[in-house]
């Protein structure tokens, strides 16, 4: 059984991703279109894609498409989601899900209403630490885990720059100064994809920022935002507390690595820094770095990735870790590449066994919403100097 996908936007993500879901079996035709045709029929041409579609409402119209992926800028997925599921195609959109609280509550009526299946493709979900803290998790090993940290820590120096100019055009500045904390999934759910709770507070700071180049500033912000770095904490169900990092000014090796967690419970802790990983009990330390470490598919300088900034490119190259398990996947991915720390094969066959076998993803609609709205909410609290605000929760996954 295959279904058929239209790619919108053919930046310089979503030709990765066309590739995969190229190769799963359980894809047919892959069609293209952005909002620059000329963009598209490169993607088209250089993949030997079946064709594409002059706009997302033609691709939306056509009975040849089932399901739609969204790589668009990270505030215009909302509105794209809500249109493709109304349109009743399948949705797989990039992070975030959505910029306010109101899209995300529409996203998931949409959801019920049409039974149709919606993804967030979080790559944090299968981070190493991630995976490999979920499973500890399951075993007990923590004992009772009460605390937990995520940073994603991505200096603009070390490649943002250039993607901003490469998607945002002559107004680029403008849409660089992207809130930190409205982008929160890489932390929050890699903290949430272990930890099976959801944040019911926050209380955040925002540090103004100083380099005074015109990003991150408010008289040019589409958003009216000068903060570049944010921090919050979280009060979890059930008791306990995480704290996540979102730097975009920061003196830290991001290319090494971007998001990185920590866990803390009764009986051991886990912490992973920029090159090593920790597993800690009462009885001493064990190094688990060699665990977590994905050993890359493809050389940095792969022409593939001729347009994107040497300081990226690490996250389309990474392939799989020890700890994770590639049994479920398609033989077709073995040499292909992946990418955010191995998690780009692990999300397109989410996605593809839920809409062939009508079952919900991992990060479906209910667990994006808790990935997401606690930065949404988080930023608000920085807005107000730190004030501690209420999180609603849309609740867990209606039972198949």
């Amino acid at each position: 059984m295959t279904f058929s996908l239209g790619i919108v936007g053919a930046g310089q993500f979503s030709g990765q991703f066309a590739t995969l879901f190229q190769a799963h079996p359980g894809v047919g035709d892959v069609h293209v279109t952005d909002l620059l045709p000329e963009r598209a029929e490169r993607l088209v041409a250089a993949q030997g894609l079946a064709g594409t579609f002059p706009s997302y409402e033609a691709m939306l119209e056509s009975e040849d498409i089932d399901a739609v992926a969204i790589f668009t800028q990270r505030w215009t997925h909302g509105p794209l989601v809500l249109q493709g599921l109304n349109a009743g195609k399948h949705v797989y959109s990039a992070v975030p899900m959505a910029i306010t609280e109101e899209e995300i509550a529409a996203i998931i009526d949409a959801v019920k209403a049409t039974g149709l299946t919606y993804m967030m493709g979080e790559t944090s979900q299968y981070n190493p630490a991630t995976v490999h803290a979920r499973n500890r998790i399951a075993e007990g090993a923590f004992g009772r885990l009460f605390y937990a940290e995520g940073d994603y820590v991505h200096d603009m120096d070390l490649g943002f720059y250039d993607a901003y100019r490469y998607s945002g055009g002559e107004m680029w500045k403008a849409t660089a100064s992207y809130p930190p904390l409205l982008y929160p999934t890489h932390s929050v759910g890699g903290v949430l994809g272990a930890w099976d709770t959801h944040a019911v507070s926050v209380s955040a700071i925002g540090v103004r920022d100083e380099r005074g180049d015109g990003v991150f500033d408010k008289r040019i912000s589409q958003f009216d935002n000068d903060f570049s770095n944010a921090t919050a904490l979280f009060e979890v169900a059930g008791g306990g507390s995480f704290r996540t990092n979102e730097f975009r000014r920061v003196g830290y090796p991001s290319h090494i690595r971007e998001s990185r967690f920590r866990f803390f419970g009764t009986e051991a802790s886990m912490e992973q820094l920029a090159t090593v990983a920790l597993w800690q009990d009462k009885h001493g330390v064990q190094d688990i770095t060699e665990l977590l470490e994905p050993k890359p598919t493809m050389a940095p300088d792969d022409p593939s990735l001729q347009h994107i900034a040497p300081e990226l490119r690490a996250a389309f190259t990474s392939g799989s870790a020890p700890v994770h398990d590639r049994s479920r996947l398609p033989r077709a991915f073995d040499h292909l590449h992946n990418g955010h720390e191995g998690s780009h094969h692990f999300l397109v066959d989410d996605f593809v066994t839920a809409v062939n076998t009508r079952t919900l993803p991992s990060v479906n609609a209910w667990v994006a919403a808790r990935y997401t709205l606690p930065g949404i909410i988080a930023h608000a609290s920085a807005l107000r100097d730190g004030v501690r605000l209420e999180i609603p929760d849309f609740g867990d996954a209606p039972e198949a």
